[in-house]
């Protein structure tokens, strides 16, 4: 005979569930409580109605809590296997505790309007209509989407939105955009022996040392800006942007392009086994997925 979970029983599974597979252990009632914004009280007295129907099972010890089990898996859809959790954000803002278990697209040949219906692991709750969210980059493909909410089904547990971009993100890591060896400009460098440096290694920037420590970065538009402003006698120390902004080189361009948004930067320093090889501008990481904000 099927299950029919009430609203409140679906969202305490899928908190587990989240919990679960984000800690790795057994989940208090307290915390899925504070997750969904519920007494724990209420907590207890579903998790006794979801252990009589066989969804959850009681673990004891200090470290004890609640799994859910198989059969839970089963009557939610959701699948058993401990996967790679895909970020989610709202406007602007990273959701905790909270997952997406599948992507449905609706009304794709619509010329104007293209609906996703997203299944989320967690509490959705907070979700309104006119909420910008962002989801991605998927395990595989490297999908990221981003709409506007028009709805919500507590029922499913999915939020429905209004596409507003999909983009497909590069595989490559960040050491692959690294352009040309890293090259440096003595702190004491005027601004025209900072350019003849430039120009003779074919950079657009590079990094300002003093006694071999990296102290910043300068690029022929901060040499152009001082020119223009008459400061002809200004020292690569003096002109050189101090935010460092460091990224391994194996990481993602997704990841990138999150720091350089984040903090602003025209550039990433980036490093490979502990040292600084090249530089990565901003526009060489957003040349391929413009659309991304």
């Amino acid at each position: 005979m099927a299950i029919e979970l009430t609203p409140i029983q679906k969202q305490i599974l899928l908190s587990l569930i989240s919990l679960y597979r984000r800690e790795g252990r057994a989940i208090r009632g307290e915390e899925i409580a504070a997750l969904i914004g519920r007494n724990p009280g209420t907590i207890r007295n579903q998790m006794q109605t979801l252990k009589s129907l066989g969804l959850v099972e009681g673990v004891p010890g200090p470290k004890g809590g609640y799994k859910a089990t198989g059969k839970a898996y089963e009557v939610l859809e959701v699948s058993t296997e401990k996967e790679a959790p895909v970020p989610v954000s709202r406007n602007g803002k990273p959701v905790d505790g909270v997952t997406v278990e599948e992507i449905e697209f609706k009304m794709v040949r619509h010329p104007e309007v293209c609906t996703a219906h997203i299944k989320m692991i967690g509490d959705i709750k907070d979700f309104d209509a006119g909420d910008i969210i962002e989801v991605g980059p998927t395990p595989v493909n490297k999908v990221v989407l981003k709409g506007e909410v028009v709805g919500r089904d507590d029922i499913e547990n999915v939020v429905i939105c209004n596409i507003m971009s999909i983009i497909s993100l590069p595989k490559k890591k960040v050491i692959e955009y690294v352009e040309g060896d890293l090259v440096k400009v003595p702190a004491t460098a005027t601004i025209q022996e900072a350019s003849r440096i430039l120009l003779k290694n074919n950079v657009d920037r590079a990094v300002v040392t003093k006694n071999d420590e990296i102290i910043g970065i300068l690029s022929f538009k901060d040499i152009c800006k001082a020119i223009a402003s008459g400061k002809l006698n200004i020292k690569a120390k003096d002109l050189a942007k101090k935010k460092l902004i460091t990224i391994e080189g194996d990481r993602s361009v997704y990841e990138a392009v999150q720091l350089v948004n984040r903090y602003g930067v025209g550039s990433l320093l980036v490093m490979q086994n502990g040292k600084p090889v090249g530089l990565v501008p901003r526009t060489s990481l957003l040349r391929e997925f413009s659309v991304y904000k």
